[in-house]
Parts: structure tokens; C-alpha cells; sequence
């Protein structure tokens, strides 16, 4: 058998193009669904759950996302050979109506095996969550920030297209079935590894028609999300009190600690001349207002975070000044276990006004967090906190 198309018959290469393709969506779907369930039933608190159910559905998630990368790959490469190839004629050429749908479908069906995939990993790396995806290059895309309002739009978006996806795989299951029982003719069996040429038939011209109403179809079912409000953004996260004011001599206005969550700080500092103690700053973060995603809940059971227990994390440290800049140096306590930790950090002070940036890397083991995953396949033991924040002195 060739492995290049004739006019009568497709070669070795696209018929293993399409069975691959075939044998990871037939595998995709029911991974997503089911892991989907299980989120679910997790988040449900109506429905026992044990730390076992998170670290299956984190499995389950990270298959579902790791072939779904597999099947954007694999569907960029049959296009790219799909366009250099001789494609052959359509056995029902005569049914014009019939064949603009054969068409049509096929536009889907190559157009969702790139956006599903593509809004799916979007939404992975907009957001920080359990189940990574199992390949080497790092889980996140440029431009993409974590943000998310953006994860929450994409997962919609890929919802949506899913659902085209599926109806679109229904209909081309339907017709390659009508092709074998009803019309009895060879387009089936000529995609089917073993079977030869079909009967010679005449060349057809392919107008704009199916791929206008591929785009047609795409644009209905995204405008009919808009319309319904599947777009409607909100923080996905559960609710929490505002944490109380503190009295501190210099204000936060504004910062990040790498993830969004509520948090205040009591910062006592006076510059010193030379290095040696500067001041000290007492750090307080609501656990309940933190936000990780499709994940968040989870991430509030007693395996992670267990918030009915321990709705804080406190980090109390005395500041130094260095030869080369800062340390915020004392015990970070999560989840009740306290561990001393060293924060590097960079300061700018402009008068009454001051500029910090700050990295540490913790161990999410030493806090007793997801001990259910003691290897790093699901939940990576390093957790890297980034803080920015700008505070003014007070009067």
C-alpha cells in the first residue's frame, strides 16, 4: 500500500494519522469526564470524599491534558499533510447537499482538534493547580499570564467547543455508517487499514461553502455562550471575612504573594546605617480567600490546606540589612507547623514611600500539605512564593 493519496484511495499515512487520532479521543473524552465527575463530587461537601479521590482525579486530569497536547500535535501534522496531498474524489460527488455536509464536517472536525486542545492548555497555564501535564517543557505558554478571569473564560470556551467537537464526531460517525449500510459504497472501507482502491470517480471543485459554515457553526455556539453568560467571570475561589486592619508603621497598598489571596502585613522598619537589624514585619494570610483555580477546592480538604482547622498562615520575621540588600529571617507557619525561613529580598525607598520584591522556595512536605502525594507526578514538592508590594510610612 502507498503511503501517499491517490484520487481513489488514502495512503498509509493519513489512515494512521486518523486512527491515532481516533484512539485518543476515544480515550480523551471519557478521562475528562470522569475526572470531571470526580471534581465535582469532591467539591461537592454533601459527598464523603477521601484524600485517595484527589490524587485519582489529579491523575486522571493530567492524562485527559497530556493526550490532549498528543492530539493538538498529531492534528497539526495530518493538516500540514493533509494540504501537501492529493485528496480523493468523494463517492457521492452527485449529492451536492450530501457532500458540502461531508465537508463541512470534516472543516470541524480539523479545526477542534486544534482549539480544543489549544483552549485547554491555555487554561492550564492561566492557572496553578494540581495535575501538571506529563512532558518536560514546563506547564506554561508565553503571553498567557496567570490570571483567573483568563482560566475561567478558556475553560468555558473549551467547554463549548467540546461540545461542537462532539456533535461533529457523532455526524461523521453517522454518515461513514449511512456510506456502509445504506449507500453501500467504498468510502468506508477505504480508510480502513487493508482495503485498496476504490471505484474511479470524477474530480469535484471544492467552493467556500463547507468552511463559511464551519465558521458559521464555531461562531453560533461561542455567541450563544456569550448569550447565556458562560462568560460571566468571577472569582472561582471560596469566600472569606476581610482580614481585621493592623497598626503598622509602614502601610501595604498593594502586592502580590505569587497566587491571589487576602493578606495583611505589620511592618516595623527604620534604615539602618550599616548592616544589622532594621525592623520586623508580621505577615497574616487568609487561606480561604486563596484561589488556584479548578483546584481550589481541593485544595481546602484536611490532605492540603485543611481551612476548617487553620484559616491563616502567619509569617513573623526580624528584618536585617546585609552587604548586598535584605533578609526577612523567622518562622513561617502553615497548617499549624512552623518552619524557619530566610526571605532574600530587594528594597526601594523613595521617602515616605518603599518598593519590595522578594523570592523564597518552601517545601510543601514540611507543612504536612497533599501528604497523600509523597512523589512529585501530581503536586511538585517545591513551591516558589514571589512577593512584590509597595507600602507608605504612616503619618
Amino acid at each position: 500500500m502507498s503511503l501517499s493519496n491517490t484520487h481513489f484511495s488514502y495512503g498509509t499515512v493519513t489512515k494512521s494519522f486518523h486512527w491515532i487520532t481516533a484512539l485518543l479521543i476515544l480515550s480523551i473524552i471519557p478521562l475528562g469526564l470522569v475526572a470531571n465527575h470526580l471534581a465535582q463530587d469532591i467539591k461537592n461537601v454533601n459527598v464523603p470524599t477521601t484524600d485517595a479521590d484527589i490524587a485519582f482525579a489529579a491523575t486522571l486530569f493530567s492524562m485527559h491534558k497530556t493526550l490532549g497536547l498528543t492530539v493538538f500535535f498529531i492534528a497539526l501534522a495530518r493538516i500540514l499533510w493533509t494540504i501537501r496531498e492529493t485528496q480523493p474524489h468523494p463517492l457521492n460527488a452527485k449529492n451536492r447537499l450530501e457532500a458540502t455536509a461531508a465537508e463541512t464536517v470534516h472543516w470541524l472536525l480539523y479545526g477542534s482538534l486544534v482549539a480544543v486542545p489549544l483552549t485547554g492548555w491555555i487554561h492550564h497555564a492561566a492557572t496553578t493547580g494540581f495535575a501538571p501535564i506529563w512532558w518536560p517543557f514546563g506547564q506554561n505558554l508565553p503571553f498567557v499570564p496567570k490570571d483567573e478571569s483568563v482560566a475561567e473564560i478558556f475553560t468555558k470556551i473549551h467547554w463549548i467547543l467540546f461540545l461542537v467537537m462532539g456533535a461533529t464526531l457523532l455526524a461523521h460517525i453517522g454518515g461513514a455508517m449511512k456510506h456502509f449500510v445504506i449507500d453501500r459504497d467504498f468510502t468506508l472501507q477505504r480508510m480502513l487499514p487493508g482495503f485498496g482502491s476504490g471505484p474511479e470517480t470524477d474530480a469535484t471543485t471544492h467552493g467556500p461553502a463547507p468552511i463559511i459554515v464551519a465558521v458559521a457553526v464555531w461562531a453560533a455556539a461561542l455567541g450563544g455562550g456569550i448569550y447565556l453568560g458562560d462568560f460571566d467571570t468571577h472569582a472561582s475561589g471560596p469566600s472569606a471575612e476581610k482580614l481585621a486592619e493592623v497598626q503598622s508603621d509602614w502601610q501595604v497598598q498593594d502586592g502580590t504573594l505569587t497566587i491571589d489571596v487576602n493578606w495583611t502585613a505589620a511592618i516595623t522598619f527604620d534604615e539602618p546605617e550599616r548592616p544589622g537589624p532594621a525592623g520586623v514585619v508580621n505577615v497574616t494570610v487568609s487561606i480561604p480567600s486563596l484561589t488556584l483555580g479548578t483546584v481550589t477546592d481541593q485544595a481546602m480538604t484536611p490532605d492540603f490546606f485543611d481551612v476548617d482547622q487553620f484559616p491563616t498562615a502567619t509569617f513573623d520575621a526580624d528584618i536585617l540589612k546585609t552587604d548586598t540588600g535584605y533578609t526577612a529571617t523567622g518562622p513561617l507557619t502553615i497548617k499549624g507547623k512552623s518552619v524557619p525561613i530566610t526571605l532574600p529580598f530587594e528594597l526601594d525607598i523613595n521617602g515616605n514611600a518603599a518598593h519590595m520584591t522578594g523570592t523564597v522556595e518552601v517545601n510543601r512536605l514540611d507543612f504536612n500539605v497533599g501528604q497523600s502525594m509523597r512523589d512529585e507526578a501530581s503536586v511538585a514538592f517545591a513551591i516558589v512564593i514571589n512577593i512584590v508590594l509597595t507600602a507608605t510610612r504612616s503619618e
